[in-house]
């Protein structure tokens, strides 16, 4: 009996070839879309894991001076002889070769981590030799290759290429980064390389201006590209949802063209239980199937994206991403789990239906269509409570995840909605139909709906969730653009390189331009927290373009006389600061005069007044500088400079072509985020077209009557076109509500607790427009081929219908 069960199961896919594909490509192409984000987060990871591994000697925990400064050299020398094994750390930034880099020097004889390198040393040379050359002068430095690339020939360093190491990073050996970086002996902080043994005198004893705190390189790159991941896991999520519907449709109407098989089989004395048997071991190794088709596909999917996705966080976040994909068995293994899970999911309906239908309940052609839309309404308060609480977390919830759980609850909701809303529009244009083809029309187009819900579901997400993330793009666009037409006000940027460099090239510029304005950019500790710190000088420039987000009354005198500090809207919000507040830099106090936007930039920074920056680092030189000109002399002045004083691309840059590398790094950041819409799209509208190829099979019930009223089967096609163009244009104007809803909470709260800004939202109608003619091609294009197979049906299949049972 079990063979010839699992035989009469399998039949139904060998006549059916076509809806066995959908279903393993459904499942297939949802794993993938998920496999692939997983693939591309877990390669990002593993290389924040190695560079975390070498800045902080694989996360071994660190000894800082309590006021956030230097560590002393008494210190250091006390906890040495005290016993204690600590290895000193140098970081700072420098500008070398045109490249602003942050150096580490680290002690090789003290530190066990030392970067990865696949040539550390020169040809014929020992590794005792090559610990010599890096130790004594000139030295040594280790870069990511790119940077490495551009550093090589410009320093008098031998610089090894180290894939371990963020980009805009090099490391070396500490006495070289101190010549480097004109430091002297200092010391950032102590790698504890061991606990102190037992009888050792503690920290506090030796040491007490020193503090111990566990290792954190990881937990800041965690903290700065946490948030990045985080949207590309929900996109990967949302991906595989949409996947889901094919899926669920396609098993869903697999049992309903069974119905009579599992009615037989029941009849014949097939248990329940083993029927339930079969169809899971059927559902299983489907799933199998799609799950290593979608591990291969998702594998395809990050390799393609990953070198976005890598420049993204090394421009953004100068996270050490690697361009290159590894396979890791975490992702594999998470790619078949996530297939078996979302086929468990996708059929647990289909199964529960078929064990509660009694008997020759199969046997009914409505069976399964009235068990449908009896759910419907089960449905609709689902997806109603699902919107009660997800505004319910608007009034009430907090934090990242918070946000993301309202995003996914506002979705989920709609789409369980969609069906009954569509319902009770059609039912109302049923009763408002003045023909009797009219009134079939709509009536028919209800009949259909519970086999083409689900689809339209899909279809609903998929729109909701481009509108809602193009409109958050739009508006990071627009703001974005304006913003940098504050920022980037002066006509040209340049770096002399050294200060005598520098005195020669304004005293020859001041004739020429309207202003010279000083640069200066160190880093600093905003309470507590490592930050950037900015001197601005006091002009018109700055009073006039920068872009404020409290009001300006006062707030330039006062920074110009040092009476305060301005700080970025991220460090505002994370710290729970306003202006008028007092907090620390560099361990001072300081009052917080205003607050500004500083889009893209993922760490706290503060502004002071230029001459309280010189008196704060004298030490820094003043190389860097910007230049207030009429539009018109630009060129000719970039022309000059670079002829007279020999000064390249990295060193003197024009306003327009920093706005351009800006936007450039804007649209590769949204890249991936792109794709993935389109791909998510893509699956929508596939949803359509199996569950249409399905449906198709069933229509001739609801189609030979009309025909034998005298309806043509061409007319009959151009309806079955225009009921699916119309379902899918009500679909689009029911997301769109949907997505701006979605647009408003990834700007006013996605983007807050990711990256500590909000930004004004604004409404693109063309967008909407575009996405609704492409849900109404996608829907035109997958009712073709099922709209021209029932037009050419041949009569006498229709005439059969009249003598079924049906």
């Amino acid at each position: 009996m079990w063979a010839a069960a699992i035989t009469a199961l399998l039949s139904h896919w060998r006549r059916h070839p076509g809806q066995a594909a959908t279903l393993v490509l459904g499942l297939a192409l949802a794993t993938a879309l998920w496999t692939g984000v997983q693939a591309i987060n877990s390669e990002a990871r593993a290389s924040y894991d190695r560079a975390a591994s070498l800045v902080t000697q694989n996360n071994r925990p660190v000894i800082r001076a309590g006021d956030g400064g230097d560590v002393a050299l008494a210190d250091y020398i006390a906890l040495r002889r005290a016993g204690w094994q600590v290895a000193p750390v140098l970081e700072g930034r420098t500008r070398l070769a045109g490249v602003t880099l942050t150096l580490i020097g680290v002690e090789p004889l003290s530190a066990p981590v030392l970067p990865q390198t696949e040539d550390t040393a020169t040809e014929g040379e020992s590794g005792t030799e090559a610990l010599t050359a890096f130790i004594g002068p000139p030295g040594r430095l280790f870069a990511e290759p790119g940077t490495a690339a551009r550093l090589r020939g410009a320093v008098e360093q031998t610089v090894f290429d180290s894939p371990d190491i963020a980009p805009g990073t090099a490391i070396g050996d500490i006495a070289t980064v101190a010549r480097l970086l004109e430091a002297g002996p200092r010391i950032s902080r102590l790698v504890l390389v061991a606990e102190p043994a037992d009888g050792q005198p503690p920290l506090a004893d030796i040491a007490p201006a020193l503090a111990r705190a566990e290792s954190d390189g990881r937990a800041d790159m965690d903290g700065l590209t946490g948030s990045f991941h985080l949207n590309l896991t929900a996109f990967g999520f949302l991906s595989f949802a949409v996947g889901l519907f094919i899926v669920h449709g396609a098993i869903g109407l697999a049992f309903e063209q069974r119905r009579g098989l599992f009615r037989t089989l029941r009849a014949l004395g097939l248990s329940a239980r083993a029927l339930l048997v079969l169809v899971t071991a059927e559902l299983a190794l489907v799933a199998t199937l799609s799950g290593a088709l979608g591990v291969v596909l998702g594998y395809i999917i990050a390799a393609a994206l990953l070198p976005d996705v890598a420049a993204t966080l090394r421009g953004l976040y100068g996270a050490p991403a690697s361009g290159a994909l590894s396979l890791r068995p975490g992702w594999i293994a998470m790619g078949f789990g996530i297939a078996w899970a979302g086929t468990a999911l996708a059929a647990a309906q289909a199964i529960w239906q078929l064990l509660r239908l009694p008997v020759l309940a199969g046997a009914q052609p409505r069976a399964w269509a009235m068990a449908a839309g009896a759910a419907r309404m089960r449905l609709a308060v689902a997806g109603g409570l699902a919107l009660f609480v997800s505004a319910a977390l608007a009034v009430a919830g907090s934090g990242l995840v918070a946000g993301f759980v309202m995003l996914a609850l506002l979705l989920l909701g709609a789409a369980l909605l969609l069906p009954q809303l569509l319902a009770a529009l059609l039912k109302s244009a049923e009763a408002q139909a003045r023909s009797p083809i009219a009134e079939w029309f709509w009536a028919d187009t209800r009949q259909q709906l519970p086999g083409l819900s689900l689809a339209l579901m899909a279809l609903m997400v998929a729109l909701a969730a481009n509108i809602g993330v193009s409109t958050m793009v739009g508006s990071f666009r627009d703001t974005f653009t304006g913003w940098l037409d504050q920022r980037l006000a002066p006509e040209i940027y340049l770096d002399a390189g050294t200060e005598a460099r520098a005195a020669e090239i304004t005293d020859w510029l001041a004739p020429r331009v309207d202003a010279i304005l000083p640069q200066a950019f160190t880093e600093a500790q905003l309470n507590g927290q490592r930050a950037q710190l900015q001197g601005l000088p006091d002009h018109a420039t700055y009073r006039d373009a920068w872009p404020l987000l409290t009001p300006p009354a006062g707030v330039w005198d006062a920074l110009a006389a040092g009476d305060g500090i301005l700080v970025n809207e991220q460090f505002a919000y994370r710290d729970d600061v306003a202006a008028g507040d007092t907090v620390t830099l560099d361990g001072a106090p300081q009052r917080v005069l205003a607050i500004y936007s500083d889009y893209g930039n993922p760490l706290p920074a503060a502004i002071v007044g230029h001459a309280t920056f010189r008196q704060m680092h004298p030490e820094l030189p003043q190389t860097r500088f910007a230049l207030r000109l009429d539009a018109d002399d630009v060129p000719e002045v970039l022309a000059d400079l670079r002829d007279r004083f020999g000064l390249s691309a990295d060193t003197l840059r024009d306003q327009a072509s920093l706005k351009r590398l800006s936007l450039e790094i804007f649209n590769q950041t949204f890249a991936v985020t792109a794709a993935l819409n389109v791909l998510t799209l893509g699956v929508a509208a596939l949803a359509i077209l199996t569950s249409l190829l399905t449906l198709a099979t069933q229509r001739l019930p609801q189609v030979a009557p009309v025909w034998a009223l005298g309806l043509t089967r061409a007319q009959i096609g151009r309806l079955e076109l225009l009921r699916a163009a119309l379902l899918a244009v009500l679909t689009a104007v029911m997301a769109i509500p949907v997505g701006l809803l979605l647009a408003r909470v990834l700007l006013g709260v996605i983007n807050v607790e990711a990256f500590g800004w909000k930004l004004p939202m604004q409404i693109y109608p063309w967008d909407w427009l575009l996405l609704t003619g492409l849900a109404l091609l996608a829907a035109l294009a997958a009712a073709a081929l099922p709209a021209r197979r029932l037009s050419r049906r041949p009569p006498a299949d229709l005439l059969k219908v009249f003598a079924s049972d049906r």
